[in-house]
Order: structure tokens, then C-alpha cells, then sequence
């Protein structure tokens, strides 16, 4: 035998404990409310017809009825069977723009944290997909391959910086061709590219790479992240100071959300688009409405145990015990006199 919830075996042993202490104190109260109703002599012969074993045993039935109820909480089971559990879901690449850009504030606590903020939360949505994760700045690498082992995708993700990709710049084409290498094989079809990034690209064709993409049947989801408008890119210098970043001129750096090439690879993809905000960042919406509905295939089918569920003969036997203590009388079977 064993149980499924075997929090609850505290709570039995109490439970018990707690039914024989209040049946004692029950009896004792009982007691001494009946000595103060009536004097001695005449007490005994007011209960006289009471059967002191029968009422003990209708109050150890009750006792064990409603042991028995918490022990059914415990769900006993014993015996089992195989079933073949079938994993389902689509492949969701995720690449994350680890520019000094995404260093920008105009989104908090600023772009990059937000956005791993975002996956994370992603995460807890994810219903059998497998997901993997894509570092890219001026190249791109893959931190973390497809997996359905989340914890070990969270540890990836909890790894990635601004420094992960020592090469600088924005190239948006290197982070759609990891993919494509990451997905080299296969069937030209549940294959998903979500990239968050500010949309700069500094090197590459990426709309060109979307059409790569799109023979090997990749849908590719652009999140943008930034303002229009532009913000400051902060860093720490070497003495630890917090200053804007420069360029090679001296001049402050302005970093802009570029739409329009995010929305050509999306369209070119049959995905689409979405600017992040303060208050909804989108890539939720984006599996909810987009990914979720989309075919999905056979991840993983592994056999499991699966143990049988015993509780309901436990709480069919309390139920009994408290039949049978309903229908047993504690007075005395009277006998008329010969």
C-alpha cells in the first residue's frame, strides 16, 4: 500500500488522538451533569435500562467511522496499471537581444531584465512545448537547446547577460540563421522563433534571413522592446561610476525601437508583431492566440505507473459504521416476567 497525500497522516494520528480524548471528556462531563440533576438512588434508577456497552460501542463506531474518513484523505492505493502518457507541443526558439542597447531604461527596470522577466513568465504557460534559448548581439549562440526540461532552460536564461556574446552591435541575420541551424532537419512545419529585441541591426540582412526561415517552415514572432523616441544607454564605468554610453566620436548614444524591419520578418513568416510595454509586454499574448492553437507533434510518450485509487472502500466502510451505529439501540432489551 501506499498513499498520495501522505501530508495528511499528521493529521490522522491527531484526529485520533483527539476523538478518544473528547470521547472521555464527553463521558466525564455527561457524568457530572446528570449527578447534579438528580440524587444518587434516584439516578440509578433512571439509567438502569441504559446499556453502558452498547452506547460504548456505538461511540467506538463513530470514532472509527470518521478515522476512517481521514484516513481516506491519505489516498491508500494498491495496485496498478501502465498507461502511455503522450507529450505534444510545437519547438520555440527564443532569441534574446543581449546588446548594451537593451541596457535602456525607457521599459523597467530597463530592456533586458524586463524581457527576462517576460520569458520566465512564459514559462509557466508552456503546455508539453519544448523551448530552448538564443543569445545574440553582433553574432549569435545557442545558450540553451530545445528542451522540455525547464528548470535546466531557467538556470540558461538566469545565465545569459549583456555579456554573454563578447562581440558588439545588433545582428538580428545571425540570430535568424542560429535558428536555422538549430532546426537544421526535420518537418518544415512547429517550429517557432520568437526574437525580443530593440530591432536595431547593425550588420546582415535579417529580412532576407526571414525568407530562409520561412522555406523551413519557421514562424517567426517579433517582440519590440524600446521606445521611438530613443533613451540613453547606461553602463558602469571602471571605477564602478554610472555614466552613458559613447560613441567612438564622444557623442552620447541614443538608442530607437526600430519597427519596421521586425514587422517585414514577421510578415515575411506568417507571424506577427507586437510592441512591449510597461503593463503588457506581449509574448503571452502571443501563445495564447498564436502558438498554442498552432499543429502540434509528438515531443516524448513514455509509459507511467499508474497506481490505483483505493479511498473510496474506506469511505464506504465509514459510511456502514455509521448505519449500523444509527440502528443499534442503547437501552436495555426489556423481558416481562413470567
Amino acid at each position: 500500500m501506499r498513499f498520495a497525500s501522505p501530508d495528511f497522516s499528521f493529521g490522522f494520528i491527531v484526529i485520533i488522538i483527539i476523538l478518544i480524548l473528547f470521547y472521555f471528556w464527553a463521558v466525564k462531563l455527561r457524568k457530572a451533569a446528570l449527578e447534579r440533576f438528580a440524587q444518587k438512588e434516584l439516578l440509578e434508577e433512571l439509567l438502569s435500562r441504559l446499556d453502558y456497552k452498547k452506547r460504548f460501542l456505538k461511540n467506538c463506531l463513530v470514532i472509527l467511522a470518521i478515522s476512517l474518513m481521514f484516513f481516506a484523505l491519505m489516498r491508500p492505493q494498491w495496485g496498478f496499471h501502465w498507461e502511455e502518457v503522450k507529450r505534444k507541443g510545437v519547438d520555440i526558439l527564443i532569441a534574446l537581444d543581449t546588446s548594451k542597447s537593451m541596457l535602456a531604461e525607457d521599459v523597467k527596470p530597463n530592456r533586458f531584465e524586463r524581457s527576462k522577466l517576460a520569458i520566465k513568465d512564459l514559462l509557466r504557460n508552456l503546455k508539453g512545448d519544448r523551448i530552448g534559448l538564443i543569445a545574440f548581439s553582433g553574432n549569435a549562440f545557442l545558450q540553451c537547446p530545445l528542451t522540455l526540461d525547464y528548470g535546466g532552460f531557467l538556470l540558461s536564461l538566469d545565465n545569459t547577460g549583456i555579456d554573454t556574446i563578447p562581440k558588439g552591435g545588433t545582428s538580428l541575420t545571425s540570430a535568424i540563421k542560429e535558428a536555422l541551424r538549430s532546426y537544421e532537419g526535420g518537418q518544415k512545419k512547429y517550429k517557432v522563433l520568437i526574437v525580443i529585441t530593440d530591432g536595431e541591426d547593425h550588420e546582415g540582412n535579417p529580412v532576407e534571413a526571414s525568407e530562409e526561415a520561412k522555406k523551413e517552415g519557421i514562424k517567426i514572432f517579433c517582440i519590440g522592446i524600446g521606445t521611438k523616441e530613443g533613451e540613453l544607454i547606461p553602463v558602469t564605468d571602471e571605477s564602478g561610476q554610472k555614466i552613458f554610453l559613447k560613441d567612438a566620436q564622444g557623442n552620447v548614444v541614443k538608442s530607437h525601437l526600430n519597427e519596421i524591419d521586425l514587422q517585414k520578418i514577421a510578415l515575411n513568416t506568417g507571424g506577427v508583431y507586437v510592441r512591449a510595454t510597461n503593463t503588457e509586454f506581449g509574448l503571452n499574448l502571443i501563445y495564447k492566440e498564436r502558438i498554442a492553437g498552432m499543429e502540434k507533434r509528438e515531443l516524448e510518450a513514455k509509459m507511467n505507473k499508474h497506481y490505483e485509487e483505493r479511498f473510496q472502500i474506506f469511505l464506504w466502510l465509514a459510511l456502514f459504521l455509521l448505519v449500523v451505529e444509527h440502528w443499534i439501540s442503547d437501552k436495555k432489551i426489556s423481558r416481562d416476567a413470567p
